[in-house]
């Protein structure tokens, strides 16, 4: 049916409403013009087409394959340059080196061991790195390794490159990335078992070591369980730690007792370790003239090993070695060294007027008589020397020239922060604090209130 046809309709079905009265016509009439309009907009829109109806138009299109062997050709390895790294091996001479990093270049090895600012090269210690560019052929374009034992002033770049028909070395200063480090361990077995499974180098062990060793004998302290945090700083080139600095904060759990020390350098000092209130660490006198060793007879009376006759042994002997260091375990100066008879090697320390330390069967003496140490310097070596039936260490504590039990004497401490030091170191320790605390996860007392 058609859209004129259906107007048709609907005009010839109002017809009756218009032969009513006058204002009904009005307003029918105007309902009829209404429903043209609406029917007449309606039949105007376009009809939305069917998808079905669309026509379908297949296009085929013919695609050129790239030349995969000119793809290859474009990455040759004759077209580039390439980095290669090793390490130095236990044993390594050049050649293996070379060998092993690619390079394939007798002119590069000749300068090397002809050029005097090239040939530190060949004396690398094992672990070292080396890196090199070479291109496709295996000529050396360029070498680079760092010199240097570890010292802060004694780390260098050597850098070798092509230059034309040769090859130019020079030694560069090093830019380090200094970072600071944080490990926790606890003691299974030994402190060094411990730090090795935590990834804390030897140096920072140490450090630790010398840190408590007022406080803790870690020759017969220590028990399974304790715990320790650390943190310290290191330095890295070329994404390699080249080496650790010192600790700035630690923290020693042992046999339930919380040890814990933060580095602060004084005004006009090198600084020192004190606690989180402030006060030193750093006693008068160390626990133990040896780092690592155990204490085979005490302050006590024994049955002499050589007389047999029971007396009073008025030192304590500590096993250790031979060619251990012995530590002086204060500041003095060197009252006596030499062979004292019976006591066989050894060395006397004064303590300022009070105080004096003996350390006897040495095997050998390392200091002179008058010379100062300082507390932790070496004065001698483990023996057995004098009346001695096996490498140890006899040491005395003296108390005006009389021989008394270190272990019921009070040491004092060094002396303790106060006023603007006080208040600056406070603001360390409270870093500290927040480190140990993310390792540990609980929240510490930072300082005192």
């Amino acid at each position: 049916m058609s859209l004129r046809t259906k107007l048709l309709e609907v005009a010839t079905a109002l017809l009756p409403a218009l032969r009513t009265s006058s204002k009904a016509r009005v307003i029918s009439g105007s309902a009829v013009v209404l429903s043209l309009v609406a029917f007449g907009a309606a039949g105007v829109a376009p009809m939305v087409p069917d998808a079905a109806d669309l026509p379908v138009t297949m296009v085929v299109e013919e695609l050129s394959v790239p030349d995969l062997n000119a793809q290859i050709a474009s990455l040759s390895p004759a077209a580039g340059q390439f980095v290669a790294e090793e390490r130095i091996r236990p044993g390594d001479n050049l050649s293996a080196l070379l060998d092993r990093l690619g390079v394939n270049d007798p002119q590069a090895a000749s300068f090397i061991r002809s050029d005097a600012a090239a040939r530190p090269l060949l004396g690398l210690r094992p672990g070292r790195r080396v890196q090199a560019i070479i291109d496709g052929d295996g000529r050396l374009l360029s070498a680079a390794a760092l010199l240097g034992d570890g010292r802060d002033d004694n780390h260098r770049k050597l850098v070798i490159r092509r230059s034309g028909a040769g090859f130019a070395a020079e030694q560069q200063p090093v830019a380090f990335d200094n970072r600071v480090e944080m490990r926790s361990g606890e003691i299974r077995s030994s402190l060094f078992a411990a730090t090795d499974a935590a990834q804390i180098p030897d140096s920072v062990a140490t450090q630790l070591v010398e840190i408590f060793s007022s406080d803790i004998d870690f020759a017969s302290d220590l028990r399974k369980g304790d715990r320790f945090q650390v943190v310290y700083e290191t330095a890295w080139q070329d994404g390699e730690m080249v080496r650790t600095g010192r600790v700035l904060a630690a923290e020693f759990t042992n046999a339930g007792k919380t040890l814990k020390a933060v580095w602060f350098g004084r005004n006009g000092d090198e600084g020192g370790y004190f606690d989180l209130q402030g006060k030193a660490l750093r006693k008068a006198f160390l626990k133990s003239p040896l780092a690592f060793s155990r204490v085979t007879s005490g302050f006590s009376m024994r049955v002499h090993p050589i007389s047999g006759q029971w007396k009073q042994h008025k030192g304590i002997d500590f096993a250790a070695p031979t060619g251990t260091p012995i530590r002086s375990t204060g500041d003095g100066s060197v009252e006596f060294a030499g062979n004292a008879g019976g006591y066989g090697n050894m060395v006397v320390i004064r303590h300022g007027n009070l105080y004096s330390t003996a350390y006897a069967h040495m095997s050998r003496v390392a200091a002179r008589r008058g010379m100062r140490v300082a507390q932790g310097e070496i004065v001698g070596y483990v023996g057995s020397t004098g009346w001695s039936t096996g490498p140890h260490l006899h040491y005395e504590f003296r108390v005006n020239n009389v021989a008394l039990n270190p272990n019921s004497i009070v040491i004092p401490h060094a002396q303790s922060l106060a006023g603007v030091e006080l208040q600056r170191f406070r603001t360390i320790a409270s870093d500290m604090g927040h480190r140990f605390s993310l390792m540990s996860g609980e929240k510490l007392q930072l300082a005192a209130r």
